[in-house]
């Protein structure tokens, strides 16, 4: 089980990199910014998602019931701490 902090570290460059790819700019985005105020539409979110399977090895949209598309970073990362809670043992 990767840790929240790693999970943070990770999530922050994956999502400044797509950014930075998507705008051609550096941009500034900390766990408390808003995925769409800094620039994501839902097909960057989708390679967002894509991307951060192929980094952690697992994505928690799927095992999800209904779609969620979170408001912030943070709330990315509590999705992510939250599937490993519930389906990676130890």
């Amino acid at each position: 089980m990767v840790e929240r902090k790693q999970l943070e570290e990770v999530i922050l460059l994956e999502v400044v990199e797509l950014l930075k790819e998507e705008k051609g700019e550096d941009v500034a985005v900390t766990l408390e910014s808003g995925l769409v105020e800094s620039g994501m539409d839902s097909l960057a979110f989708a390679v967002l998602v894509t991307r951060l399977e192929q980094s952690l090895g697992c994505d928690p949209f799927l095992a999800l019931e209904d779609e969620v598309f979170p408001r912030t970073v943070s709330e990315l990362v509590d999705l992510y701490v939250t599937y490993q809670l519930e389906n990676v043992s130890s």
